[in-house]
């Protein structure tokens, strides 16, 4: 892992990946508690976006309640992988790509604010490329609240349990305040303040937006988003296991209380390529690391003699905030 040496910059690191402030002057909270000054604190988060040790302080939404979003691939052929990977990150829908040991090599996400525009994304980028896109939907999250911490722990570590999702809760014009967010705030001293003047309310109705959305487990995580390989979890690989349907239950709860599992979930298998069902990663400092952490997700009960595979990561092509709200939309 690299050492991040100053106490202020691995602070703010380790202790406000979430739960970052709805108050009008958040920085200035974060500034006090590490008796330092607001403007000191935005320019280390500045400086940490610019060299991108962070991508941005930001949200996280919860997949499929304000947007939709999905997992594919495509197996590129490796003469091409370089002009394959352009044409997925060209299309606006994609938010994180990676290129992973399989004859599926290029993993993205496509993400929307509704599913007909994901679909959409997906043939695009079927038809520019020439290629099959395999479309592996949600089915359900056991863990994927992911935190890195930076004081020498040797596996990501989650500080959070889930908020049970109240989908009543959303309101007109959440969309687009999670979109802002999802991009990352503004780095200035009343960010609200600001985001609330581009979509013409008041800084109170943004603050009380946050803290609904919060409450209801749609805004699944507010604060400083990490990009982890900068940061020395570069060993970081996807497994995918065979479960048959009526064993995901058991098994994915197991998994994901397993230490050194950093998300954890249930995907659609597409018949005639793609049996697996149950997904997790594991991001580790090492290749030996990881795959120390998969022996003993190997020794689960409910994974004794399942069926797997290991696609480590290679490249990371693309890590950016989820599309929530096309552009236009955002802007009105």
């Amino acid at each position: 892992m690299r050492e991040v040496a100053d106490p202020i910059d691995r602070a703010l690191l380790d202790d406000w990946q979430r739960d970052f402030p709805a108050i009008p002057r958040p920085f200035a909270h974060l500034a006090n508690t590490l008796c330092t000054s607001e403007i000191d604190v935005l320019n280390r988060l500045a400086d940490m976006q610019e060299n991108g040790t962070i991508t941005r302080v930001g949200a996280t939404c919860a997949p499929n309640t304000l947007s939709a979003s999905t997992l594919a691939a495509v197996a590129a052929p490796e003469t091409r992988i370089e002009e394959v990977a352009a044409i997925i990150n060209e299309d606006p829908g994609v938010n994180h790509s990676y290129e992973r040991e399989d004859q599926w090599n290029i993993w993205f996400v496509a993400t929307g604010p509704d599913r007909d525009a994901v679909n959409a994304s997906l043939d695009r980028i079927s038809q520019r490329t020439g290629l099959r896109v395999i479309d592996l939907r949600l089915v359900q999250p056991f863990n994927i609240d992911l935190g890195f911490k930076m004081a020498g722990q040797d596996t990501p570590v989650m500080h959070a349990t889930p908020r049970a999702l109240d989908l009543s809760a959303i309101r007109d014009g959440d969309k687009t305040l999670m979109n802002i967010l999802t991009k990352g705030m503004p780095l200035v001293p009343a960010p609200y303040a600001v985001i609330a003047d581009q979509l013409g309310q008041s800084e109170a109705q943004v603050l009380s937006r946050v803290t609904a959305l919060t409450e209801a487990g749609v805004l699944s995580r507010l604060g400083v988003i990490v990009r982890h390989r900068k940061l020395g979890w570069t060993s970081n690989a996807m497994v995918v296991w065979h479960v048959a349907k009526d064993d995901i239950p058991e098994a994915g709860t197991q998994l994901a209380a397993l230490p050194g599992v950093t998300l954890c979930y249930e995907r659609r298998p597409v018949a005639d390529v793609w049996p697996y069902r149950l997904y997790c990663m594991i991001h580790a400092q090492s290749r030996e690391a990881a795959i120390a952490v998969l022996e003993k997700a190997r020794a689960l009960p409910a994974l004794e003699n399942i069926k797997h595979k290991v696609l480590f990561s290679t490249r990371c092509f693309r890590q950016t905030g989820a599309m929530i709200a096309k552009e236009k939309e955002a802007a009105e």
